[in-house]
């Protein structure tokens, strides 16, 4: 590689790490189309080392938001397993769904969902629901009682980690920003803790994916390496401010992204 793509990957890497650090969705929207124009690499290359990268900012960003207490670990490993598994199923499901409708559809589903939480009184539905997901805590008396809350919590958790995994198999790139969605307006979680829980997600399905791209001979280790130290700048860089920042600004922005991913996608379908 010549100084001018070493240049270029570094730049990608930091566009698409600042991204996962602010709403803890996968790069991959911003990764793959750069690759493949910038740098030339075959498309399903592209989506392996994109993957790669994933796990290199996502590790980087998790670290983050969980010095800053903010990822639930307990509901982030079952909603991933979940999510694993109801990939599969959703990878079958998206060969019978035409492209442009899927990928059409999405991108309105996103812009619908930036602009609810640039609305204050959509916000304000979400901070009075906030807590749902938090784990009920009981004294010694009831500890049995406990038990049976997080068998139930943990079953609830993989059941929702297996629909948003179809959905996610169905989306692709989406999935990234479905379980960002969910965790939102589903499970009530407040955005930074979203943001790192959902990131954590992907660091565990982006390196499931990683393994069957590498196993295929799909990546390019030394452009991955590259692209990934830029995101862990831009991750750093992203996450420090999104922990920082107030929720409200935190909404606004995530908000702002998923309307421009979503425009992009239907533009791209025409294009």
């Amino acid at each position: 590689m010549d100084w001018v793509s070493v240049l270029v990957s570094l730049l990608i890497g930091l566009c698409s790490g600042a991204v996962t650090g602010l709403m803890g969705a996968s790069g991959v929207l911003i990764v793959v189309p750069a690759l493949t124009m910038a740098l030339g690499l075959p498309v399903h290359v592209a989506i392996g080392t994109s993957l790669a990268v994933d796990v290199i900012a996502s590790v980087v960003v998790t670290y983050t938001y969980y010095r800053n207490k903010n990822v639930d670990l307990r509901s982030g490993v079952w909603l991933a397993l979940g999510a694993v598994i109801g990939a599969q199923v959703g990878s079958i499901i998206a060969v019978y769904i035409p492209e442009f409708e899927l990928s059409g559809g999405f991108g309105v589903f996103l812009i619908l969902s930036g602009v609810g939480l640039w609305r204050k009184d959509v916000r304000e539905r979400l901070h009075l629901f906030t807590g749902a997901s938090q784990i009920i805590e009981t004294d010694q008396a009831a500890h049995t009682e406990n038990i049976k809350v997080e068998t139930e919590k943990i079953v609830l958790t993989l059941l929702i980690g297996f629909l948003i995994g179809i959905i996610s198999g169905i989306f692709g790139a989406g999935g990234g920003v479905m379980f960002l969605l969910v965790l939102i307006f589903i499970l009530k979680y407040h955005v930074h803790k979203a943001i790192g829980t959902s990131t954590l997600i992907m660091t565990i399905t982006a390196a499931s994916g990683a393994v069957g791209y590498t196993l295929n001979g799909n990546i390019s280790l030394i452009i991955a390496l590259i692209v990934g130290a830029g995101t862990i700048i831009g991750g750093r860089i992203g996450a420090t401010y999104a922990n920082r920042a107030s929720e409200e600004n935190l909404a606004k922005i995530v908000g702002l992204i998923f309307a421009i991913l979503g425009i992009i996608m239907i533009i791209d379908q025409f294009l």
